[in-house]
């Protein structure tokens, strides 16, 4: 394996140093890493950069298997590392559905064999999606995947009795269920969010209650017996306020947020461009403004980039025809620096801790989410936050190029990724994997 000596970089918040990666770990830091690099080993200058322990997603849809022309475990993990992932938790709705322990086993050896990054499968809740009897959740866990979290995302499990003995289920194996916060009767025929834009331009609108009622239900749920619960992609000001105050009462809730949900508005679909239907759907500057102060102050918990790859018929298409979801692994770091570190919001150590070690946490994984230290996992990720970059939706590394950003401006740039202290990207590129 390729010894790197990383010469001059910060580390998170830190003065400038030198980092020395080799044999898969985080082999010495400042002086210590020039004297004990070999002649042999590989220099990278990290003048300007930051050093960020490898981010982790807990909220990426790969497709595979069932929808290859969208996206694959390969395609995908590759935008991940190019993104600076180097875990990602590849959620349930493929076909077949990852309900089995077969099928989750099927989508980490996939993984594995990409080489890309690590991909930790998310189980189905219930079969097929369904939502009428649960999945084998037990099996999941004990399989080679050891599924930790699992999810309906894509389908709310809307039956009560049904979620709580999800809840009820993983606390055999610490294991948390993921919500799909939306009550289906309250959206049905939705197209985006009901507000002032919707009414305007007539679409059908998905109100704010039908995610939180949802929340509010399933945090009664999991105080009711004591079990781990994670919101996914949470998206109003109401939802903000309940697990803010569930987190008072010592509930053991968590929540993300979206990239696009702390940037983008309902404004957007004024455009009837498909390319900003999503679900949740765009909120309002008002939902926006709760959602920041939320990651603000550790409300919530982490940024999943709810990376949502759609074939282009899917996408090129009249709005009400349109598949819901964006791309974003390859631009969340960046949309996050825009919102939350230009702004002064957040330090580079909040970053790490939104984007690396709560989703680790929260995961339960292991070699994942840890700080820079001597003798962990070097799983690193180096960052240049001086430049700009307009993106290209067909510059972007995933299958699809979906993405809602296309020639926006954006801060910021991955120049490499580490996993276990091997480079898959370098340059700001993919390293070809042997």
């Amino acid at each position: 394996m390729t010894t790197y000596l990383i010469e001059n970089v910060s580390i998170l918040d830190g003065k400038a140093t030198n980092l020395l990666l080799a044999d898969g770990v985080i082999r010495a830091i400042g002086p210590e890493a020039s004297a004990e690099a070999g002649e042999d080993c590989k220099r990278v200058d990290g003048t300007g950069l930051i050093a960020l322990p490898g981010l982790v997603d807990l909220h990426t849809h790969l497709r595979e298997p069932g929808r290859e022309d969208a996206e694959t475990v390969e395609t995908g993990t590759r935008a991940a590392a190019v993104g600076g992932f180097t875990a990602v938790h590849a959620m349930a709705n493929t076909n077949p559905v990852q309900d089995t322990a077969g099928v989750v086993e099927q989508v980490w050896r996939l993984g594995q064999d990409a080489g890309w990054c690590d991909v930790f499968p998310v189980g189905a809740v219930s079969v097929g999606l369904k939502g009428e009897r649960l999945a084998e959740l037990g099996a999941m866990a004990q399989s080679k995947a050891r599924v930790r979290v699992f999810s309906d995302d894509g389908m709310c499990v809307h039956d009560p009795v049904l979620m709580r003995r999800a809840l009820e289920y993983v606390k055999a194996f610490d294991g948390v269920v993921a919500q799909h916060a939306q009550e289906p009767r309250l959206t049905e025929g939705a197209q985006m969010n009901e507000g002032v834009v919707s009414a305007e331009i007539g679409l059908a609108g998905w109100p704010s209650v039908a995610e939180e009622a949802i929340v509010a239900r399933d945090i009664l749920l999991a105080e009711h017996v004591d079990s781990r619960l994670h919101i996914c992609h949470l998206s109003t000001a109401g939802s903000v306020r309940l697990v803010r105050e569930a987190k008072a009462r010592g509930i053991k809730v968590t929540a993300e947020a979206t990239p696009h949900h702390i940037l983008l508005t309902d404004e957007r679909a004024r455009s009837y461009d498909p390319i900003f239907k999503v679900n949740p759907p765009l909120r309002t500057h008002k939902d926006i403004d709760a959602v920041t102060q939320g990651l603000a102050d550790g409300t919530i918990d982490i940024v999943g980039t709810d990376h949502a790859p759609h074939a282009r018929e899917d996408k090129d298409c009249e709005w009400a025809a349109g598949a819901f979801g964006m791309i974003g692994l390859e631009t969340a770091l960046s949309i996050v620096q825009k919102v939350m570190v230009d702004t002064g919001r957040f330090t580079w150590s909040d970053v790490a801790r939104v984007l690396s070690y709560e989703p680790a946490r929260i995961g339960r994984l292991e070699g994942h989410g840890l700080p820079i230290e001597v003798g962990n996992p070097a799983n690193i990720t180096l960052y240049d936050p001086s430049v700009t970059r307009v993106i290209d939706p067909e510059a972007q590394y995933s299958r699809s190029h979906n993405t809602p950003y296309a020639g926006m401006e954006l801060p910021g740039r991955v120049t490499a990724t580490f996993l276990r202290g091997r480079a898959t990207v370098l340059d700001g590129e993919p390293v070809t994997q042997s």
